[in-house]
């Protein structure tokens, strides 16, 4: 980040006991907590060598950096931090803090004077050029600038943070003698009370420069990297807005605002601070003094780029395209090349939905390798795979083209893009149908992100890449009726990403599926009724979809039909060829279910079409099925049963447990018709095998749950068993099916009447 504007530390001010430097060009401050930092390290200096173990100074070291750049903390928390590292050295320090507090202001006045000596000598204890030579220099030097009035209240506000902090020394020790348990409870309380209070002693006051750098950088990068461990929007927004009110011309401070809004969704209060950072980017001259002019038309055309993106995420996509307008126009003015060939991205995005929209993006990415523009030619390749995808190429085409941008991405050590990308593939592979391929992908990057670490021992496994892997693990595990490790998965996404982070909508769309999939399965219509306002609320198309699902369920045929039509049109005017195929499929279903299959065989034939050119194996098969089974219903079950051979092995391969079973189960149907003009014996084998796929199918089905079709399971061999007079297992299937037949509700007519 720049560095924060000078005037934040021209004017000298007095806030709850923090003295500002009335000095051009000193940018820090003295404070309590740096007294507290500089008795520790001249305690560091004083004690030998022998004294502290090797591993004690090096987790002193360790700690030192964060408190050097980091906000004032209570001294209480300092103790436990520098006993953690070394108990020896916190007594020490402790005993000098508490005889210069309880002294004479003398005392302090000496304490000053002699940490000019760490410097002197032929072999000094500090190196002038050493981050702990520049800060004791820095505090030296503004301590030498104050008057005495200020010297004074310093040590007035060092009085009293000793004394807050002997208080709670005090309230630790009253707890040790209370319990274990009830300690423990109280300790939680404590701790929860504490952080908030050190949140707004160290807050209460302004930060100096390095400390408010320290701060913004700090949480830029977990908001990037780590949501989880960065502050919560409304705690961030208000240190945020103590920043601002010291200084109202701090950009940084108002990019990190603008950032903290998007992760809330609030669209007024992210324009508004996105407005205001380049404001004062430009006001402050941040841009002109290194770049002269050209440095104010540039944070122009940036600033109308950004809010292009910005009206672009939230949907406004007029908007957006006036301001992308606006960005070309300057930056044609200026003859910015890299400017314009982000403009170029954003207009992809603006107008994919077109048909030419793909010439846009293959001129995107030749220009963006023209310029050196790494990142952005391998978002353009990953933009043109996505579209190719949705185009139905063929799975080797998108994975070569998927195989140079990942030689961009570990040529220039593009990590996050290197996400990306294994997250499209198994996307591409789930679009295909092909589950086996898709898991593998998915797992390969957990594994790899599991191994990178970023800074502060943050794992850079909470981006959109990693959230939408889980979301697919999560589905694929819940196709194959893996619920129990479904749940584990959207157990650790919960964790992973708070319902107030950017990325939970994915897990929210994710586990509102999975729950309303189980409700259908288990005969729950009433249930996956309710789940369709919350699926609706996240994808209004997956949502109306659904709808239709439960509606068709209930048997309200002409409301479903109405629902699947509108939403048909929609799909076929956007371009959904995946959802068209899925409302194609439900229309010919309660076209069968109307008993007027001849309707439903031209509904299949288009399906299979799309399905086919679009090379959607997952719809394709579960087409082939309906087909088969309408040709079953026509009475032609030898046609329907050579149609399921070709169907049943992808479907074997890479389908959900749920195909899997209606295929059997339609197998067994149909191997059960094209026996009934057969000899006996024959018919008897055609029985024997069917009987054997109906228990296949009734395994499967109990895998999902799936209560309804194994009713009709157990109901068919009954009627089989008892066919072959075997009449212990025909009279336990019956009994079986009874038991089923109370527990459920029966809505329509069911498939076994319609054969």
């Amino acid at each position: 980040m720049a560095s924060v504007h000078e005037s934040l530390y021209f004017n000298p001010m007095m806030t709850n006991g923090v003295v500002h430097a009335n000095v051009f060009g000193i940018k820090d401050w003295v404070t309590p907590y740096k007294i507290a930092v500089l008795v520790l390290l001249n305690e560091m200096g004083r004690t030998g060598e022998g004294a502290v173990s090797l591993m004690e100074r090096r987790r002193l070291n360790q700690l030192l950096l964060p408190l050097l750049q980091g906000p004032d903390i209570t001294l209480s928390k300092l103790y436990k931090l520098i006993e953690e590292s070394c108990p020896q050295l916190a007594n020490s320090v402790q005993i000098r803090i508490k005889l210069m507090a309880e002294g004479e202001l003398k005392d302090m006045e000496q304490f000053f004077d002699d940490l000019s000596d760490s410097f002197s000598g032929t072999e000094p204890e500090v190196h002038k050029t050493s981050v702990v030579g520049l800060f004791l220099r820095h505090m030296i030097l503004a301590y030498s600038k104050l008057s005495f009035s200020q010297v004074f209240k310093l040590y007035t506000a060092l009085q009293q943070y000793f004394q807050n902090g002997e208080k709670k020394t005090m309230e630790d020790a009253d707890m040790e003698l209370a319990s274990r348990e009830e300690c423990e409870r109280k300790m939680e309380k404590e701790e929860l009370d504490v952080s908030i209070r050190e949140e707004e002693v160290s807050c209460s006051g302004p930060l100096s420069q390095k400390q408010a750098e320290f701060f913004l950088s700090q949480q830029a990068s977990l908001l990037k990297n780590d949501e989880t461990k960065a502050l919560t929007p409304a705690s961030l927004q208000k240190e945020l807005n103590n920043l601002l009110k010291f200084n109202p011309d701090f950009a940084e401070a108002h990019y990190l605002s603008y950032l903290n809004n998007l992760r809330v969704q609030d669209v007024f209060s992210s324009t508004h601070s996105l407005l205001h950072y380049f404001d004062r980017l430009i006001l402050t001259g941040a841009e002109s003094k290194s770049n002269g002019e050209e440095g104010y038309g540039r944070s122009l055309r940036y600033a109308a780029l950004n809010l292009a993106a910005l009206h672009c995420r939230f949907g406004h996509y007029q908007q957006a395209e006036l301001a992308l307008q606006e960005a070309i126009r300057i930056a044609q003015e200026s003859n910015d090349h890299v400017c314009l060939q982000h403009c170029l991205s954003w207009l992809y995005v603006l107008g994919q939905k077109r048909s030419d929209s793909y010439v846009l993006l293959e001129h995107s990415v030749k220009k963006a390798v023209h310029f050196g523009l790494p990142y952005l030619a391998s978002l353009g390749i990953q933009s043109l795979v996505q579209q190719r995808a949705f185009a139905g190429k063929t799975a080797n085409k998108l994975m070569d083209a998927l195989k140079d941008s990942d030689l961009l991405h570990w040529k220039h050590s593009l990590s996050e893009l290197i996400d990306i990308s294994i997250a499209q593939k198994t996307a591409i592979w789930r679009l295909y149908g092909r589950s086996t391929m898709a898991l593998q992908q998915a797992q390969m990057l957990l594994s790899m992100n599991s191994l990178e670490s970023v800074n502060a021992g943050v794992q850079q496994n909470n981006t959109e890449s990693f959230a939408v892997a889980l979301c697919h693990l999560a589905e694929l595990h819940a196709e194959q009726g893996c619920f129990a490790a479904a749940s584990e998965v959207l157990k650790h996404l919960k964790e992973r990403f708070p319902p107030n982070s950017q990325h939970a909508q994915l897990w929210m769309l994710c586990d509102q599926k999975i729950q309303f999939d189980r409700a259908m399965n288990d005969g729950k219509y009433h249930l996956a009724d309710s789940l369709v306002t919350g699926i609706t609320a996240l994808n209004s198309i997956e949502g109306v979809y659904r709808k239709a699902i439960v509606l068709q369920a209930q048997n309200q045929m002409s409301e479903a039909h109405k629902l699947l039509q509108k939403l048909l049109i929609h799909c076929q005017r956007t371009r959904n060829t995946e959802m068209v195929i899925s409302v194609l499929l439900s229309v010919a279903e309660l076209y069968w279910r109307s008993s007027s299959p001849t309707i439903a065989l031209p509904v299949l034939l288009q399906a299979l079409a799309l399905s086919k050119e679009y090379r959607l194996q997952h719809l394709a098969s579960e087409t082939v099925l309906n087909l088969a089974f309408a040709q079953l219903i026509l009475g032609i079950p030898e046609q329907a049963l050579s149609l399921l051979h070709m169907a049943i092995e992808p479907i074997l391969a890479d389908g959900a447990v749920l195909d899997k079973g209606r295929a059997m189960f339609l197998v067994a149907k149909c191997q059960v018709a094209s026996a009934a003009s057969c000899e006996p014996l024959k018919k008897a084998e055609a029985l024997e095998a069917a009987i054997e796929n109906l228990n296949e199918a009734k395994n499967y089905f109990a895998k999902v749950d799936c209560k309804e079709q194994i009713r009709d399971v157990v109901y068919f061999q009954a009627r089989l068993y008892h066919t072959l007079g075997k009449t212990q297992e025909r009279n336990r299937c019956a009994m079986l099916f009874r038991q089923l037949h109370q527990d459920l509700p029966f809505h329509g007519v069911p498939l076994i009447n319609l054969l």
